[in-house]
């Protein structure tokens, strides 16, 4: 009997593993949810500000070749020829239960670092969560200079990722920091993110590249764009509001990633309890059917010899 005891507390203990995962999994679909909905919701103002950045500097270079000049470019489209001094901000979660959420996140934000110190870069780490932290302090403990809690932990907003590229242009500036890239985790679905590094100061040229396509966008049928203000001051403003989105684009992807991660996860492990229990239960009846055949065995065999 001594085992089925240790058999109904462990089922006990199971039981109660599989309604705190249960409910950890009810939980990270909501935040998920909500994620995805900032995500949907900024979708347009992403692609209208990408078409507005596109369309200006289509103007710019179609004036340049008209008039045969040359436009001296805003500070965030110059790129440095010998850029050295490198900033590396990493995106991850304050909290485990995710599967290798964090850890690919590492894995990459160090793959990165070695990539760039073996080019004979100067490389400096921001983390934005503890995981990720955590992790990556155990060999970069030196070049780590910052580590924040992780953005939108709960429910972001747009205020907190105009603090991040706030605090990002504070250090681009104190440091003179010659380029700055996130590493993040881009989200497709709850099962399917990739791990991405992505400059966003200066903006990376492969973002202002233009095609031969991008020249249509100058007007609409027979009808012209006209600019108020001038092009070059059009495109002062942009280029901030571009980088603003980007900071808070990334932010909300790795928001989504993790809780996406995390729901799947949870919902393994529930799924394992179900099966432990099943298991566990088909023991426990059987040793109990054990036992009771065995009482009734010696009952029958006692009346027997009276």
């Amino acid at each position: 009997m001594a085992g089925l005891k240790e058999l109904r507390n462990r089922l006990e203990s199971i039981k109660s593993t599989q309604k705190i995962t249960s409910a950890m999994k009810l939980v990270a679909a909501s935040r998920l949810r909500r994620a995805e909905t900032l995500l949907e919701r900024n979708k347009p103002y992403s692609e209208t500000l990408a078409l507005s950045l596109k369309r200006t500097l289509t103007a710019i270079r179609a004036e340049e070749t008209e008039k045969k000049i040359i436009y001296l470019p805003p500070e965030l489209l110059r790129q440095k020829p010998n850029a050295q001094k490198y900033l590396l901000l990493v995106f991850s979660s304050d909290r485990g239960l995710c599967g290798s959420y964090n850890h690919n996140v590492a894995k990459a934000a160090a793959a990165r670092i070695r990539e760039l110190t073996a080019a004979g870069k100067d490389v400096n780490v921001v983390c934005y969560g503890k995981k990720a932290f955590n992790i990556l302090k155990k060999q970069y403990a030196d070049i780590i200079t910052e580590n924040f809690a992780s953005a939108g932990a709960q429910d972001l907003s747009y205020t907190e990722a105009l603090a991040i590229h706030d605090n990002v242009l504070k250090l681009m500036q104190e440091k003179s920091y010659d380029v700055c890239e996130i590493v993040y985790s881009r989200f497709y679905s709850a099962l399917s993110r990739e791990i991405k590094a992505r400059q966003i100061y200066p903006i990376a040229p492969e973002t202002t590249k233009l095609t031969e396509e991008d020249y249509t966008l100058l007007r609409i049928d027979n009808a012209y764009y006209d600019y108020y203000p001038d092009k070059m001051v059009l495109l002062d403003k942009i280029l901030p509001l571009w980088v603003e989105n980007s900071v808070f684009t990334a932010v909300v992807n790795a928001q989504a990633s993790e809780q996406g991660a995390r729901m799947a996860s949870m919902d393994n492990a529930t799924r394992n309890a179900s099966d432990i229990i099943g298991n566990l239960t088909l023991k426990y009846n059987s040793i109990r059917q054990s036992a009771i055949t065995t009482e009734l065995t010696e009952i029958i065999s006692g009346a027997e010899a009276l």
